[in-house]
């Protein structure tokens, strides 16, 4: 129902958008997917009409209303449900029940509903102004990281009932278990443009991957054969009967257009660092109690230990204290009874988003980095800045002119710096675009340490927990299993009933814990496998096209001082290394077709296995 067509857009000499064309039909929802800075927010204010574009057109059909999620408050009314209900339309005033059923689902109680919505925080008044957004009579909704300010209850309720909504959407989150749950279809921002497909994220970012390759593969193609006619121009162009044939090479040389190099498209890519550990257990938590005052007790007689690379992830609803029991694993915080005993070696990483607070505003990223350890060397500080995007002279950058985004990098970037036996991770994926997000699950996997993280992202409670920390109907428990074992099991108690939370651990069940674990197994050995090959084919590739430069060069010279050996011997030996040439070509197509469709494999088998 909205159209975009040859949109254009620059801020000074930074192309944003170069012609991008998108069409939404009836009921699609579409993901709107992309690294941060590449336009998702400003194509979102440009077809509110908030943004001006350079050129182009975005066509819109009449009476066709669209609705966004306002960062402003602006209540006027003095009950919750008042305002929210100031969303109906006339012919919908009686319909209150509506109000009260999207409330509740984003975490309102019966009694919330009767407060003024002043006296909330921050976080519940955007909470008002989603249940407005979505009780409105809206044709397409724009939401943009509309699961921010939600937890994870809130968030799992929000998904099934968008899942649901008749309208159309654009959704834009890092969440990629989220953005699939909903979405019928995914466009990326990419290169100045927009690619759309059916279906989801993996989907679209697996065709991405495979047209830029070949791209790529016909650009070196269409590129060394470019070399070899220019060569033979050069070799013949004094030969008077050749002439002919160096005429037609020329004029075909100058009507193919070369193909640009795709630029490097930043990643994060880094790995944190694990320092040796030989004791089995790394944490011993007795009986943990911790409340602000007596009446207010927010984690009561809790018990785990934390053995030697674990994945325990701590979720449940905002204000319920995760962010606290981890402060209190961290030691910044002291326990009012109970005991948290570590083994006396152990390093401990601690990443917290506020923290970004903390940055000295006036020192660089480069700075930043390597104040966290005085022993880091200059060039080692360097190279974290730059898996963390800040290559060359991004890493001296000034804090005070960073994203929110960006700060979190540097955050990241401190706790890289200094092996450690056990990371403490505190929303880890707030302000990453979901490629960083993908990284970070990978660094995540990869480290050969414990980590404890505090997270509302169910990508990374279904790829990595195994073992839960649960903050449920006014309760914590630990739960010895992975986070759908906890959904089959029963699940929040918002949702239904079931599972019972207690300080004692509980055994899961295991046999889909032991079933994935073997998948992932199996991927990991066969994809290993497969990128070791086509690494040496790459390298072939690039010796055997060195040396054929290095002929050809020979060839001119040889040209010049009339070595008739050479010019013999060498042509030959040329048209031996082009087939070698062009047969690693044809491996690696191959190989790359290969890995591509054995990752497809795995990942639809993984998700075959929840």
């Amino acid at each position: 129902m909205i159209t975009i067509k040859d949109l254009c857009k620059s801020f000074g000499n930074t192309v944003l958008f170069d012609k991008l064309n998108l069409s939404l039909a009836c009921g699609e929802k579409v993901g709107l997917v992309g690294r941060n800075g590449h336009g998702k927010t400003s194509l979102f204010k440009m077809i509110l009409g908030e943004m001006e574009y350079d050129s182009g057109e975005i066509i819109k059909p009449r009476n066709y209303f669209l609705g966004c999620l306002p960062q402003t408050i602006d209540f006027v009314k003095p009950t919750v449900l008042s305002e929210t209900c100031l969303a109906l339309s006339p012919s919908q005033k009686d319909e209150t029940w509506r109000a009260k059923s999207i409330l509740s689902g984003l975490g309102f109680s019966k009694s919330d509903m009767d407060r003024d919505p002043m006296e909330f925080s921050g976080g519940y008044k955007i909470r008002i102004n989603l249940a407005k957004l979505l009780l409105s009579d809206c044709n397409m909704l724009l939401l943009d990281e509309p699961n921010n300010y939600l937890d994870i209850v809130a968030i799992r309720w929000l998904s099934d009932f968008l899942k649901n909504y008749k309208g159309e959407i654009i959704l834009i989150t890092h969440d990629r278990n989220f953005m699939d749950k909903i979405i019928t279809h995914c466009a990326a921002l990419h290169r100045h443009r927009i690619r759309k497909v059916e279906g989801g994220t993996q989907k679209l970012y697996l065709q991405i991957e495979k047209e830029e390759q070949t791209y790529e593969n016909t650009r070196l193609n269409a590129e060394k054969k470019r070399k070899q006619t220019e060569l033979f121009i050069r070799r013949f162009r004094a030969k008077a009967r050749l002439a002919g044939m160096v005429q037609s090479r020329i004029k075909t040389l100058e009507k193919k257009e070369s193909l640009e190099k795709l630029s490097k498209l930043e990643d994060l890519d880094f790995s944190f660092s694990c320092a040796p550990f030989a004791a089995a257990k790394m944490m011993g938590v007795h009986n943990l109690e911790f409340g602000w005052t007596k009446e207010n007790t927010l984690i009561k007689d809790l018990s785990f230990d934390v053995l030697k690379r674990e994945r325990i992830c701590i979720i449940g609803k905002n204000g319920k204290g995760k962010s606290t029991l981890l402060k209190l694993l961290a030691g910044r915080l002291n326990p009012n009874a109970g005991s948290i005993k570590n083994h006396p070696d152990l390093k401990i990483s601690y990443f917290v988003q506020s923290d970004s607070a903390e940055l000295n505003p006036l020192k660089t990223v480069f700075e930043e980095i390597i104040s966290s350890d005085s022993s880091c060397l200059a060039q080692q500080a360097r190279n974290i800045a730059g898996a963390m995007m800040f290559g060359g002279d991004s890493a001296l950058k000034r804090i005070s002119v960073l994203s929110g985004g960006e700060r979190s990098r540097v955050l990241l970037g401190k706790i890289l710096i200094k092996p450690c036996h056990l990371l403490l991770l505190d929303e880890p994926t707030n302000h990453l675009d979901m490629q960083s997000c993908d990284s970070l699950i990978e660094a995540m996997d990869e480290f050969e340490g414990s980590i404890i993280t505090v997270t509302h992202n169910e990508e990374i409670l279904l790829t990595t927990a195994e073992k839960l920390i649960i903050f449920d109907d006014d309760k914590i428990g630990f739960f010895d299993g992975t986070y759908q074992d906890f959904l089959d099991g029963g699940g929040w108690s918002d949702e239904k009933e079931g599972i019972l939370l207690s300080a004692e651990p509980k055994k899961a069940p295991d046999q889909k814990k032991k079933e994935r674990a073997g998948i992932i197994q199996e991927k990991s050995k066969v994809l290993n496998a497969l990128k070791k090959e086509i690494d040496e084919i790459e390298k072939n590739i690039l010796e055997a096209e060195s040396e054929l430069a290095i002929n050809n060069e020979k060839l001119i010279q040889a040209s010049i001082d009339k070595d008739i050996k050479t010019l013999a011997e060498l042509p030959k030996i040329n048209k031996e290394l082009q087939k070698s040439i062009d047969s690693l070509y044809e491996k690696l197509a191959q190989k790359t077709e290969i890995y591509d469709e054995q990752k497809l494999f795995f990942e639809e088998k993984l998700s075959q296995s929840y």
